[in-house]
């Protein structure tokens, strides 16, 4: 008998083709889920898909049918996995879909904020037709080529950024958050040591009790004001409030965010205040999220699944 396959959210894949999953069993999609839906929704499921929607033990104790979860993503700490354990469900998630597309988000970001893109394209657009000079000097640039570039967290994509920070000229330096010790192409520093050193510091680790607040106001008061954090791996990493303080005392010189501490954002959130806003990039968690890694994400779960049905 085909298995009852249960797609919690599926907007998360952007309207995307999901014929292919469709295809793998008696499957019903929703566009969204609420969590107090969840367990009537999933109740005769032995397979539920899911990007964003929490699975915690009482959830999961409901489900006596539910043997996969299957999560359209990367991250599980929405998951709790030792529950999953517990109770013979198999937990998989999709590995290396969204390596270049965050690699390109996080680079993108550094340029634009070195460069001050959006500041001289707005000035383009509202002020330089008709100026009396050809040049404009209203925001300092400054380039990639000789900067230390460093990483927090140097997985999959650690690796890629590094590679394209080298391509430009960069010197790269890592601090693991893992404890785990290995030899690396590029020299380990102690986290404060990679603060203090790092014109571009990116954090490509995943949220846990040893990531969680790792940068808060003392970290941020290591960087040079010239700095430039970016956070393309989770909300609760980076202390909101202390960054938009840090750009707004300009003890940093900027910041690009993809992920928050909530999302969406709460209302009120100090960043959507800071004073320069030149000084801050901010997106919708969507730096993994171009088509053709949305493609390669559909693989992956349907690669997942059908791993899953041969052992069933």
């Amino acid at each position: 008998m085909e298995p009852k396959i249960v797609f919690l959210d599926r907007y998360s894949l952007g309207g995307a083709d999901l014929t292919a999953i469709e295809a793998l069993g008696d499957y019903t999609g929703y566009e969204t889920t609420r969590r107090d839906q969840v367990i009537d929704r999933c109740r005769e499921a032995e397979i539920v898909i899911t990007n964003k929607v929490p699975f915690d033990r009482e959830t999961m104790q409901a489900l006596p049918q539910l043997r996969m979860i299957c999560v359209a993503g990367t991250g599980m700490n929405h998951i709790d996995l030792e529950a999953a354990t517990e109770q013979g469900i198999t937990v998989k998630n999709a590995v290396g879909y969204s390596t270049h597309a965050v690699t390109e988000t996080t680079i993108g970001a550094a340029l634009a904020l070195m460069r001050q893109i959006g500041y001289y394209d707005r000035y383009v657009k509202t002020e330089y037709a008709g100026a009396e000079r050809q040049f404009h000097f209203g925001r300092p640039t400054a380039q990639l080529h000789g900067k230390t570039w460093g990483i927090i967290g140097l997985g999959n994509i650690g690796h890629a950024v590094a590679q394209v920070a080298e391509a430009f000229g960069c010197r790269v330096v890592f601090t693991s958050v893992s404890g785990v010790t290995r030899e690396e192409p590029y020299p380990a520093l102690p986290l404060d040591e990679l603060l203090g050193t790092s014109d571009v510091v990116s954090i490509h680790a995943p949220l846990t009790p040893r990531t969680r607040g790792l940068i808060g106001a003392r970290e941020l008061a290591l960087m040079k004001p010239s700095a430039i954090l970016i956070n393309v791996a989770r909300g609760g990493i980076v202390d909101e409030a202390a960054l938009a303080a840090a750009l707004d005392t300009g003890t940093l010189g900027g910041a690009a965010l993809d992920v928050f501490e909530h999302e969406p954002m709460e209302v009120g959130n100090p960043l959507l205040a800071v004073r320069e806003p030149d000084r801050l990039l901010l997106s919708p968690h969507n730096a993994w999220s171009p088509v053709e890694a949305i493609d390669v994400l559909i693989d992956c779960i349907v690669r997942n699944i059908r791993e899953y049905t041969k052992t069933r």
